[in-house]
Parts: C-alpha cells; structure tokens; sequence
C-alpha cells in the first residue's frame, strides 16, 4: 500500500496475496484489497501491469468512500470456459458491482473473457450437431455487471471475448462511459457491447465496439441516454433500443440520443424492437449524424419482433412517438430493404421524421422500395431511397390507448 499523503492510498493486489500468473485463484486476495481500498478516501484498488490474475464470480459491494477507483493496468479474467467454472459461483454473471456510488473504473490493461467455450456450448444458436440448436439450460454470465448503483464511471479500458454481455448496467442514475474497447468475433452469440436497464442519465462516448450481438442495447425503463463518437463493428447487429414488451410486460424508454455513430458492417444500424402483447412507450429518439457501411437494415422499427415462429398475434404494443432521423448516410447491403418500418396494426408509430437521409448500395443494384406498416410522419428532405410509404400526419384513432397512457 502506497500511503502518500501527497495522493490517493493505492492498494496493490499483490500486497494482499495475489500472484498474477494467470493460473492462481486470486479471488480472496482481490475481496481483501477490496475491503481494504473501499474503506479510505480516494482509495485505488490496483491490478498491476506486469500481471494476468484469475478471480471466479465475485460481487464487489459498497458503499465505498469518496474517490474509489478500480485501477486495471494489468490482465483480469475469469476462469477458461464452464468446465473451470466453480459450482457453486453463478453462471450469469462474473464481476457485479453492488451499490457503488461514485466508483471509477479505468486502466491500460484489459478485461478478458475468455468466452470461446461458452459461444460454443450446443445450447447456442447453430452450434450443436449439424449445425443445429440443443435446448436445455444455457446460461452464460456477463462480464462485468453494476447494479443498484449511482455516478458511476468506465473510461480507458479493453474489454474483450465476453461469454455473454460485456458490460451491463441496471438499476443504475449516473452513468458515465468514456473511451472503451469492447473486442469479440462477429459470430459470438449474445455478446452485446454496452448493454443498460432501468437506468437513467447515461453518457457513452468515444468507444469502440465489434462484437457479435448488439453494440449497444438500451432495455426498458431508460431515460436520458446520450451516444455519441461510437463506432460499432465490424459485425455485430448495431444500436438497438429493446427489445421490449417481452411476455406482456411495459416498457418506458425516453429520450435517447445518438449522434456522431459510425456503423460497419453490421447486421442493423439504428433499430427499435419491439414484441406484440407489451405496453408502454419509446418516445423521444434522435438518431443524428450516423454513417453506415455496408449495413443491413441501416434504419428500423421491428413492432413484431419474435425469436422463434411460434409467436402469436397480439393486439396490444409498446407505442412508438417521435423519432427522428437526420444526416444517415452510407451504403447498404442490398439483401434487405435498408429502411424498414413495421409498425403494430393497433398502436401505429407516430411523428416519425426523416431529414438528409441517403443511403446507396454497396454494391449491386438500388432497392428502391423501403417497407412501411402503419408508420407517419414526416420527410423534411427528399431521401435516397425514397421513402414514399411513410403515411403523412398522424392516424385518425390510436385504438389502444392504455398503452400510451402507461409511461
């Protein structure tokens, strides 16, 4: 422990019993210079550069004193795959960060996953014999997960080959994500980037993120979300709002803004996503200055959103209002119309407005009509493609209030 007067008290991991070899469980030592670092003012939990240290599932709780920070300079990862996996640690998570408020995680060393066997698992999409899927229990944990906690910070780090999730936020106010690498192969199953829920006052900013599931993916409950200078692939299925209303549930998403994004090669670009039988509202979407390559399904409203072919037809929705798209350029991959705008047939969307929109293919021939369901709004600008199947106005009769009533 460095106890300069002149700084902050820094615990090093390795004065608390951790070897940094890559094979050792280091997980006490890591709990007791936790404890240790949580209890001071400005305390600094380091992991050293010159180090690789195993720790299994974990929860980090608070509150810790004014001025925490989590210091990764070194590797830390989890044991290799579930065949390492302890029985008794859950498989659903790996590092949680429990009622932390004002903590800071930084540093020039790296998360690893160490994921490749979980992506594996027959239970994932087409990885069992014959490229089919097994059912059975799948759970995989994410990364690193904080929960119940408040002005919280993430900048400088790499994150990479998650099992799951990379980096998930819920039930948290004050979030603040700078300057983050998030690393995994386009095909590795359920690895969202950046995922939040239930979380409100969100910044994410200067990023990069290529991966094999959304970039980044903003559930239910999330209000004041700001994105900008992101850059998401290659890979991976873009910027997602949902998806929502799942088994009948509400769901209240508000003001999210995403400006400056560039997004390559992706399976989506900006997408809302929604399931049939859910309620409440998205209101409130800026998508501003984003630049596609080669993107399939570049802009998108999903209202009909299913995993499976055996969901049934439900009257109700999550309402979809006041979106706007402005300044999207780029090209498409011309196997999907790169507009598409499926809406519910009870709860159309509403004051959707597109302005400077010009999308061409990345090869091959134009498609020249985007698909519209029951969508209005406005065109301020003429777009390429044009978008002649937004309906102009508003509808004359939202047929299901209530849900418009909820949020």
């Amino acid at each position: 422990m460095d106890n300069s007067s002149s700084g902050p008290c820094i615990y090093d991991v390795r004065s608390f019993g951790a070897v940094g070899d890559g094979a050792t469980d280091e997980t006490d030592a890591f709990r007791s210079a936790w404890n240790a670092a949580c209890a001071v003012d400005s305390g600094v939990l380091l992991v050293p550069s010159d180090g690789v240290f195993m720790i299994t599932s974990t929860i980090f709780s608070g509150p810790c004193q004014p001025g925490f920070v989590l210091q990764i300079d070194g590797v830390l990862m989890p044991p290799n795959g579930p065949n390492c996996w302890p029985e008794k640690d859950s498989r659903r998570q790996w590092l949680v960060f429990y009622r932390v408020d004002g903590m800071t995680l930084r540093g020039a060393g790296n998360i690893e996953g160490n994921g490749e066997e979980w992506w594996n698992l027959p239970c994932k999409p087409h990885r069992g014999p014959n490229g089919s899927t097994l059912p059975g229990p799948c759970d995989s944990p994410a990364l690193i997960r904080f929960f119940m906690s408040s002005n919280v910070t993430v900048r400088d780090l790499s994150i990479e080959n998650s099992p799951q999730f990379h980096i998930k936020f819920d039930g948290c106010s004050g979030v603040h994500i700078d300057g983050l690498s998030i690393n995994s192969p386009a095909l590795s199953p359920n690895t969202d980037g950046i995922h939040i829920q239930d979380t409100k006052n969100v910044g994410i900013y200067n990023s990069m993120i290529s991966n094999g599931d959304d970039c980044i993916s903003i559930g239910p409950g999330c209000s004041a979300v700001d994105i900008n200078n992101v850059t998401c692939g290659p890979g991976g299925h873009g910027i997602s709002i949902g998806s929502l209303g799942m088994q009948n549930s509400q769901a209240c998403v508000s003001n999210v803004t995403v400006r400056n994004a560039v997004i390559r090669r992706s399976d989506n670009g900006v997408r809302i996503k929604t399931w049939q039988g859910g309620s409440g509202t998205v209101s409130g979407v800026t998508f501003d200055s984003v630049y596609m390559e080669n993107v399939r399904n570049c802009i998108i409203i999903d209202q009909f959103y299913c995993l499976s072919q055996d969901c049934r037809n439900q009257s109700s929705a999550v309402s979809v209002s006041d979106v706007f798209y402005g300044n999207i350029k780029g090209t498409y991959d011309v196997r999907s119309p790169p507009i598409h705008f499926a809406c519910s047939d009870a709860v159309p969307c509403t004051n959707i407005t597109m302005a400077e929109v010009e999308l061409l293919p990345f090869e091959g021939e134009m498609v020249d009509d985007p698909f519209c369901w029951n969508a209005y709004g406005e065109l301020r600008t003429m777009t390429i493609p044009p978008v002649v199947c937004l309906q102009d106005g508003a509808p004359d009769d939202l047929h299901d209030k209530a849900s418009l009533r909820s949020c």
